[in-house]
């Protein structure tokens, strides 16, 4: 940017009276170009001189032989790490030992960078010399440019560049860059995946799975920790939230231990439901509650909105479906030492809400002085909306102030091009009430293209959850 400002300058006291009918608008970067001295290749006129562009620079061009794999591994179903191996030419400097690092301190924009290969490497032929390997990005044409000449001298170093025969291995190239050499050309990579503890857990496409054990194994390789690597071979079943997998290289070990908002938790992954990438949102949730108020999770799972409200000093009613869920639950209440803040069941949402909840309610919302607040939340975004009616007239008397009214965090999917009031709407639906002007909607997380998952708040409307008794 300062060069960039010195030209300008330049450009205008030295072309001030340039007429405007002789000199083209492309012209004139091109010259602001010639003056900038170390920026190649910046401002390029393109054609007729009828408009410029800005293409790529040279770091932005790759160089294929660097960062590829040896073409033989295209279509390898079974990992062969020994395939990966090829030799490719790369820019060095070769420099006395002792000065090695003065000379990595000055050149340090053209140095070598990528992780995993070392920039200093011994030369066979003299022990007292190193050779310093160079961006071939930085580097293309195996010399440097004036300013890193004048810097090297300075150093007494001989500034020529030298063709040094670099080794690439299996060890040296990223996930994704194995993956790509491997899978047919134009085919969509995923490289990416959730971490559940010592599990690495894919959602892979029907393209990419006759290659699943391999893409199974460069995942583990490549990242310390993972010992065990899954696809999902289903869609999550409604009723207990969990899905079929297979495993897909490592051990076959499902049980494993997590920690969300510096709370520990332990699952078996095949049979209960568990997504890393709700932790914002648990932890949203839970900073909503003070201590001594009380919540109602209806669809708990493993505990994460129960545990951490417990923590809180909150009175927990938690309850799943799901036996596996269940039982974890009751595990890692009292792994994180609040079973005694925690009371689950093991029941269908409808019965809890019509048993546990509506007699918590009934009792606490009459007493004299009622402080606390009351939060249902209700975390099965595939079904939830559809519970809401059972809040109809489920309690019986005379409505308790606005402010007792529990509040409920209900989600939900959409795939409405206006993705909150669709929740909304369906939420008034299933109540028998407007919601306008009573209620928030959060945007959890995009679940996938044109897929939305949102969390809807709202105190439940007096006249929804009331049934006043016959005179």
């Amino acid at each position: 940017l300062w060069r960039l400002g010195y030209c300008a300058r330049l450009l205008k006291t030295n072309h001030f009276r340039t007429a405007a009918s002789n000199t083209s608008f492309p012209a004139v970067w091109m010259l602001l170009a010639q003056h900038s001295g170390r920026i190649p290749g910046l401002f390029v006129v393109v054609k007729k001189s009828t408009f410029f562009t800005m293409p790529e620079t040279v770091e932005d061009k790759p160089n294929p032989e660097l960062y590829l794999p040896h073409p033989g591994v295209r279509g390898m179903t079974i990992l062969n790490r020994e395939a990966f191996k090829r030799t490719v030419v790369v820019p060095a400097l070769k420099v006395r030992k002792e000065i090695v690092h003065s000379v990595l301190k000055s050149l340090k924009q053209s140095v070598l960078q990528r992780p995993g290969l070392k920039r200093v490497v011994e030369d066979p032929e003299d022990e007292e010399s190193r050779f310093v390997i160079l961006d071939p990005h930085k580097v293309p044409e195996f010399s440097l440019g004036e300013s890193e000449q004048q810097v090297l001298r300075q150093l007494d170093v001989h500034p020529e560049v030298s063709r040094y025969q670099l080794e690439l291995t299996y060890e040296n190239f990223k996930s994704e860059e194995i993956l790509r050499a491997v899978l047919p050309e134009g085919q969509e990579v995923t490289s990416g995946f959730s971490r559940v503890g010592h599990i690495a857990h894919l959602n892979l496409r029907d393209h990419q799975l006759p290659y699943r054990h391999l893409i199974g194994q460069v995942i583990m390789d490549k990242n310390p920790g993972v010992t065990c690597v899954v696809n999902k071979t289903n869609i999550i079943d409604s009723t207990y939230r969990n899905f079929e997998m297979e495993v897909l290289a490592g051990e076959n070990n499902l049980v494993t231990k997590v920690k969300e908002n510096n709370i520990a938790y332990e699952l078996d992954f095949s049979k209960v439901y568990w997504n890393p990438r709700l932790s914002t949102e648990h932890g949203r949730i839970v900073a909503l509650l003070r201590a001594g108020d009380v919540l109602f999770d209806v669809f708990a799972g493993i505990g994460p909105f129960a545990i951490p409200a417990a923590k809180r000093q909150c009175r927990v009613f938690a309850n799943d479906l799901n036996p596996d869920s269940y039982s974890w639950l009751l595990h890692n209440c009292r792994l994180n030492k609040v079973h005694t803040k925690v009371q689950a069941f093991n029941m269908d949402g409808r019965d809890f809400l019509r048993g546990p909840v509506r007699e918590e309610l009934s009792r606490e919302l009459l007493k004299e002085g009622q402080k606390a607040a009351f939060h249902i939340v209700m975390n099965l975004p595939a079904l939830a909306v559809e519970f809401l009616d059972v809040f109809r007239h489920l309690l019986v008397g005379e409505p308790c102030s606005p402010a007792g009214l529990p509040t409920v965090h209900c989600y939900g999917f959409s795939k409405h091009s206006d993705p909150a009031r669709d929740i909304q709407e369906r939420a008034e639906a299933a109540l028998g009430t407007s919601l306008a002007g009573r209620c928030s909607t959060f945007l959890v997380r995009n679940v996938a293209p044109n897929k939305e998952m949102l969390c809807l708040s709202f105190q439940i409307p007096a006249d929804v959850l009331y049934k006043r008794p016959c005179p």
